[in-house]
């Protein structure tokens, strides 16, 4: 399956029946008056957040969607049908914005949460809705309001406890598949990782969930490499696992280049909580591993744990690390409610 993270989408509501100009027509019935009915309501356009999808590739193949028009009003009092709404499901952290793709129009991070993205046009009122005591044969009628019609955009950004930040080849995916039943693609060269990856991770009794996305390289913000397009899946995480190829020549350069990008990137990245972790321990000597923890310390890293995702040393203390900065910083998502054009 094809991982598809942004794409663009063109949606209409439906428009509202109009009402209908009608009389009584029976025999030996005089004066019987007006029925003309109401028409009906037009469908709205919803979207809804979905458990069990995690890529927005249906819509790469269906971008158009609209939502069925009201029926129109009859005469016997019978009134309009109303139209079908039409609702988008959408992975459960997909944001929406609009056609210039500035304004977060909603933000679904809820199983469940859905939001009108166009409301369907209200139905006109048939003649029977004009009598009155001085006004008891009208012959108007209203015509429905049209619908809606935009174009947004669907952002999605995994949702993930904790994000995994590194040089392409740092052990990312060598790490999420030693700690969990994810089962990305390793190999000895740079960029094996295309597409972010997911995996629920244990310790201790509790669970929580990891995202690997392609590495880093200098200049990413600018488009070099696979550029900073998987950052935004790590923004709702609430811890950012920093992993530093050990068997590298200049740690204390590496170290940089990713904080670099982070402060590039914005959206608070450098700000979150991380947990540096010097990689591939397995491949150093104690004395190559005190120096490099040294580059790392004067470069400004603080508190650097040493690992090996191959061997398994360490990895225990670096997910109760993981653990204890996740339960620290939950909070309660509060559903936004629903939000109109």
């Amino acid at each position: 399956m094809k991982f598809l993270d942004l794409t663009k989408v063109y949606i209409r509501s439906g428009s509202g029946g109009n009402g209908a100009v009608s009389f009584r027509r029976e025999k030996f019935i005089e004066f019987g008056g007006p029925d003309g009915g109401n028409g009906g309501n037009g469908g709205s356009v919803w979207a809804e957040a979905v458990t069990g999808l995690n890529t927005l590739i249906d819509f790469r193949y269906q971008q158009h969607f609209f939502a069925k028009n009201g029926q129109g009003g009859m005469g016997q009092n019978r009134f309009g049908k109303n139209g079908d709404d039409i609702v988008l499901r959408v992975p459960v952290g997909t944001e929406i914005l609009d056609e210039e793709g500035e304004e977060v129009i909603a933000d679904l991070t809820v199983e469940g949460q859905r939001v009108c993205l166009a409301k369907g046009g209200n139905g006109g009122f048939g003649n029977m809705h004009f009598k009155s005591s001085t006004n008891q044969a009208p012959r108007r009628a209203n015509p429905g309001l049209a619908g809606v019609e935009a174009t947004i955009w669907l952002r999605l950004k995994l949702i993930a406890d904790c994000g995994l930040l590194g040089l392409p080849n740092a052990g990312k995916s060598t790490f999420l598949a030693a700690t969990s039943n994810a089962r990305p693609k390793i190999a000895d060269y740079p960029f094996t990782t295309l597409h972010p990856n997911l995996g629920v991770v244990e310790v201790d009794g509790r669970e929580f969930v990891v995202a690997d996305i392609p590495g880093l390289i200098e200049g990413a913000h600018e488009g070099r490499g696979l550029g900073d397009t998987f950052l935004g899946h790590i923004e709702r995480c609430s811890v950012l696992l920093h992993l530093i190829d050990g068997t590298a020549e200049d740690v204390a350069a590496d170290y940089n280049v990713i904080i670099g990008e982070l402060s590039e990137y914005g959206a608070g990245l450098n700000e979150k909580p991380r947990i540096t972790v010097l990689n591939k321990s397995d491949a150093l000597s104690d004395e190559d591993t005190a120096e490099k923890l040294a580059e790392l310390k004067a470069a400004g890293a603080k508190d650097v744990r040493v690992m090996s995702g191959v061997s398994r040393d360490g990895v225990v203390d670096v997910l109760r690390q993981m653990r204890k900065v996740i339960e620290a910083g939950q909070v309660v998502v509060e559903d936004e409610g629903p939000w109109t054009p």
